[in-house]
């Protein structure tokens, strides 16, 4: 016995010093980054017409961030502009460190103009394409960029390396200042506006006015293989992408490396990366990528966004050009829906001995989210959205409410009043969720601010049901920040949590932080909380988070050092007023005096 507890004892301590080389092996190689982020206004011409808009080192979009597994960025933001900002580092987990993840009002108040604040970046599991972004009213719009993460020393690809790489990173043109039209939208209660174009890397492309001679143009070389690294950084919409005569590999998706899928388009959601492989095997030309709205609301809502946003990939070589280049006809229909579920449902986890899927088995908690658009009342009818109330949205029927002082300083710092870490597991009302024209008292939400609360190493599951609200159901894109989530499954209708539960996929489900909740369905996730500090969950529609569709999830400290919240940096950015929002109080006069100016 006493043998038997010795070699144990050693076999304990050579792996505990096997991964104390390890983990000391990737700090040695793992490097340190630093880079300037300055935001001022611009002038850019689109559409025939110009405008001044807020952009980070005066390139829209923004400069791209490269790194390898594992490093470290500093970013000092120096606000130039007029207004308060803050950066969020999408889908970088930030291990113990919520104060750099961005989101105003939730971990931090907005960057004053004048003033300065720098985030610390800390990489840990990502790898393949992020992206950052505003995250304070609207102005991610134009103030938005790609985050590139390398292989680590020592390691590679889990597929051949590409010859090249490209990023397109995918977003929204408003032609007006358009936090200026949300404000006035949110005091009115009326929807905000649409886009008046998509671009690629900034550009509409030819199929929009003023706009052909600016498309956004790549030189390919024939036999080459491209790593093309795709954003969605677009507002409100799912995209459709195509590359004409050219089919697609996908490799990765949200920063972790999927099982390859070939497709000749693929889908992606706002806020949503993928890493594709392209093969320039065609007759030397030139070829349109393409982009158009994937819609999945009401077919009778047709007011979206219609543009076909083109770039170019252009052959090198002696050939005569076309007199045009060749549109992707594989390029689904606005409202394709089979199509994109077919593309939806493929996408698995790579789940390889480097790459393994550790889906958490223990599951502590189980909470079952509504996803709904709402209204909220006005005196006598008197606002410009639906039946002349306010437009809202809402998860489990809590319209989410910012605080004067950010959630995160309020929690580390037992600051009361700011909060209540009451979000229920459940909606309040049971009902047919996906029920057309639903009777008037499920419209109305509750406006508090209300947080998820975790344990430390709790295991959780959530299941978001979408739903019919108001006629008003569409996909939802549901974002957490400082996690990645596996998606155990997805369907359509109500939820059963008998039957439906015996389709999940635990053995190479999709690895996110963004998914999106079908139309009129459902989807589960599970995570484990191991992750201390606040994190914000979200609709990564930015109509719906302005109206509400949002809340904060704390996760507890474990008990160490390690296992807690890194303490603050020497300073934060100081809370002032934050952005006019439909979810302070009714105020008529506040509508009166923006009607009359």
């Amino acid at each position: 016995m006493k043998m038997e507890s010795g070699g144990a004892r050693a076999t304990s301590a050579l792996l505990s010093l096997l991964v104390a080389a390890a983990f000391f092996l990737r700090a040695v190689h793992a490097k340190v980054h630093y880079y300037d982020f300055v935001l001022r206004e611009k002038n850019y011409t689109r559409l025939c017409s110009t405008k001044s808009m807020l952009v980070v080192n005066d390139s829209f979009p923004g400069p791209v961030i490269r790194v390898q597994k594992g490093d470290t960025v500093f970013v000092n933001v120096h606000n130039q502009g007029d207004y308060g900002v803050t950066i969020h580092w999408h889908g970088v987990k930030q291990p113990r460190n919520p104060w750099s993840d961005g989101p105003e009002y939730i971990t931090q108040c907005p960057i004053q103009p004048g003033t300065n604040f720098t985030y610390e970046l800390i990489f840990s599991k990502e790898e393949g394409t992020l992206w950052w972004h505003a995250h304070s009213d609207w102005t991610r719009s134009s103030v938005h960029g790609a985050i590139v993460i390398h292989p680590g020393e020592g390691t590679s690809y889990p597929y051949p390396t590409p010859d090249d790489e490209e990023i397109l990173v995918l977003g929204s043109w408003y032609t007006a200042d358009v936090n200026q039209e949300v404000a006035e939208d949110l005091v009115t209660g009326a929807d905000t506006p649409r886009s008046n174009s998509y671009v690629i890397n900034g550009q509409p492309g030819d199929f929009a006015n003023c706009s052909r001679n600016s498309t956004y143009r790549r030189v390919v070389d024939y036999g080459k293989t491209y790593l093309v690294h795709i954003v969605n950084a677009d507002m409100n919409a799912e995209l459709f992408l195509a590359i004409a005569g050219h089919n697609v590999t996908v490799v990765g998706m949200d920063g972790n490396y999927v099982k390859p899928v070939m497709a000749d388009f693929v889908m992606i959601s706002p806020g949503q990366t993928m890493d594709v492989l392209v093969t320039m095997n065609q007759t030397p030309g030139h070829y349109y990528v393409a982009i158009r709205q994937y819609d999945s609301a009401r077919p009778d809502v047709t007011d979206y966004d219609k543009t076909n946003a083109t770039a170019i990939f252009m052959y090198s070589g002696n050939y005569t050009a076309p007199a045009s280049p060749l549109f992707p006809h594989s390029l689904p229909t606005y409202e394709d829906f089979v199509a994109a579920d077919i593309f939806l449902a493929k996408l698995r986890s790579l789940a390889s001995a480097e790459h393994p899927v550790d889906v958490p088995m223990n599951v502590t908690k189980k909470m079952y989210i509504s996803v709904e658009m709402n209204q909220i009342l006005c005196p006598n009818e008197s606002c410009e959205g639906i039946n002349g109330n306010r437009l809202s949205s809402s998860l489990n029927n809590i319209s989410f409410v910012n605080p004067s002082t950010d959630v995160l300083l309020a929690y580390y710092r037992n600051l009361t009043g700011y909060y209540t870490p009451d979000f229920p597991n459940w909606p309040p009302t049971m009902f047919n969720f996906t029920q057309s024209d639903l009777p008037f008292n499920v419209t109305v939400p509750i406006q508090a601010t209300k947080v998820m609360v975790m344990e430390y190493n709790e295991e959780v599951e959530i299941t978001f049901q979408g739903t019919e609200v108001l006629n008003a159901s569409e996909n939802h894109p549901m974002h957490v920040h400082g996690y990645s989530f596996y998606v155990m499954g997805s369907g359509y209708g109500n939820f059963d949590n008998v039957t439906d539960p015996l389709t999940y996929n635990y053995v190479d489900p999709l690895e996110v932080t963004t998914i999106g909740v079908p139309k009129n369905g459902w989807v589960t996730i599970r995570f484990k909380a191991s992750n201390p500090g606040v994190w914000f969950w979200h609709c990564h529609l930015d109509r719906h988070l302005s109206w509400g569709m949002s809340t904060a999830m704390i996760v507890k400290n474990g008990g160490t050092p390690e296992t807690s919240i890194k303490d603050p940096p020497p300073y934060m950015p100081p809370c002032q007023a934050s952005f006019a929002s439909y979810i302070e109080p009714f105020d008529e006069t506040d509508r009166i005096k923006l009607l009359s100016s």
